[in-house]
């Protein structure tokens, strides 16, 4: 037995609120969860992303807490990876530019497929490639 696909992505950003902004204004994402000073949680395509305050969810929850989600977090830049088209690059790229977000990296796979990479406002590491890239 093995899982059939990633459910939901987690990133932990340093301000919050301009993680909001950016996976919502500029990546277009549908907010479905709020918990001020804590989390956010974006809808996108049939999964979930996950921005959560790493300094917040370092804790263990209260004993009679409702949902008891063990600790987690981490330090440092993470990486995401979303899927678009070959078609869609150059639009991503116009975006991105057009709200002044630097695109670090642009580049054909030796395999085929291309990505383009950039940085969300906590400094992870955000590509849209497409997914030939694994699938060649």
């Amino acid at each position: 037995m093995k899982p059939s696909a990633i459910l939901e992505s987690a990133l932990y950003v340093t301000d919050l609120d301009a993680a909001e902004a950016f996976y919502r204004d500029v990546i277009g994402l549908e907010r479905i969860a709020k918990v001020d000073g804590r989390h956010v949680f974006f809808r996108c395509g049939e999964g979930i992303l996950l921005l959560f305050n790493a300094e917040a969810t370092r804790h263990a929850p209260p004993p009679d807490a409702k949902l008891p989600v063990p600790p987690h977090g981490a330090v440092g830049q993470g990486h995401l990876c979303f899927a678009t088209t070959a078609a869609e690059i150059e639009d991503w790229k116009a975006t991105l530019e057009a709200h002044d977000v630097a695109i670090e990296a642009d580049f054909e796979w030796p395999s085929g497929g291309r990505s383009i990479y950039f940085r969300d406002p906590s400094g992870n590491s955000i590509e849209f490639a497409e997914p030939r890239i694994w699938n060649p």
